[in-house]
């Protein structure tokens, strides 16, 4: 009876993987796994010829030292492949793998993705603010230009002064705000609501562009309550009332960022870096209030919010020099 060679096992886990995952994962495996192959020809293992029953839990070792030129986070992608490699050998008996031993291994010498503070430019995102604020009075060619100026302004506004997240903004609905009370109810995961605040410049900022679009919304033959919040206006969207996608929030953001700091800019401020702004400008303003800025930007692990809560650069730089050059 034929024996199945390590090629061959590798072959027939990554058509499983193609069958169960997206494209990208299955992609990403087999880079993992050719780089695996590679790592076992340059220690002498020929995995054409070497059957699975010589398989050792020990290659797992090489194969995480061999990767220490990679980001962490790379490096643990490339181990989770070649751990889901060693299970499928397991799984279809095709090989006597200890799998607790392979996953120990990977313990020892795997190393641990950092923890980056989120990182942003405010003083950019202050002015990209200050300009948006701005395209109410700015001039407009025609009437869909000033439509779009008007959304614009209003959408970056939305994002900073409400914390929500790129398509959460998308999806609004007119009918979702409650425009007395200044706050809408959100429904997340799981079907869980919370409310989501606006400030008086966003809500105004909103009443100036559908005001500016009622003629449209009122032509749409639909209930105002079921239009969309934020509206397409592009050249093929015409007169008709669309939803706005999140690629198209995204190139808003992109847009304003590239006029209002240059094109070497744009890609530095996206629009989560305004949900940044958000939790960060309410830690300052509450004094470090972790418990409201979870609950104001709605996330379930404070951890998440103990992310924010560091100084800027300016304090850091404020503060050392008091100390250390506040006699000279």
């Amino acid at each position: 009876m034929l024996q199945t060679t390590i090629s061959q096992s590798i072959s027939s886990f990554l058509d499983s993987i193609a069958l169960s995952r997206s494209p990208n994962t299955a992609r990403t495996y087999r880079t993992a796994l050719t780089s695996f192959s590679t790592m076992l020809e340059k220690h002498g293992v020929d995995p054409h010829k070497l059957a699975t029953n010589d398989v050792d839990e020990n290659w797992v070792a090489d194969f995480a030292t061999s990767l220490k030129s990679y980001a962490p986070a790379s490096e643990r992608l490339y181990l989770t492949a070649v751990t889901g490699w060693y299970e499928f050998l397991a799984g279809e008996n095709l090989a006597p793998i200890n799998l607790p031993r392979v996953r120990l291994l990977i313990r020892r010498r795997a190393r641990r993705p950092g923890q980056r503070l989120p990182q942003f430019p405010q003083k950019d995102i202050e002015n990209v603010i200050d300009y948006a604020t701005n395209l109410a009075f700015s001039h407009a060619k025609n009437d869909r230009h000033r439509l779009i100026q008007l959304r614009d302004r209003a959408f970056i506004l939305t994002l900073a002064d409400t914390g929500l997240r790129v398509h959460e903004a998308c999806n609004l609905r007119r009918g979702d705000i409650d425009w007395n009370e200044g706050r809408a109810l959100m429904i997340g995961k799981g079907d869980t609501e919370s409310i989501v605040r606006f400030s008086q410049r966003s809500l105004s900022a909103l009443k100036d562009y559908l005001s500016k679009r009622a003629q449209y919304d009122g032509a749409s033959g639909r209930p105002l309550r079921s239009l969309p919040l934020f509206s397409r206006h592009d050249q093929g969207a015409g007169k008709k009332i669309l939803p706005m996608s999140t690629t198209t929030g995204r190139a808003i953001v992109h847009q304003r960022v590239r006029e209002t700091l240059g094109e070497s800019a744009e890609e530095t401020i996206t629009p989560h870096s305004f949900r940044h702004y958000f939790v960060t400008t309410v830690l300052r303003a509450s004094g470090g209030n972790l418990k409201l800025a979870q609950e104001l930007a709605r996330h379930k692990n404070i951890a998440v919010t103990q992310r924010y809560a560091h100084l800027s650069d300016d304090e850091l730089d404020r503060g050392y020099y008091e100390i250390f050059d506040s006699d000279q």
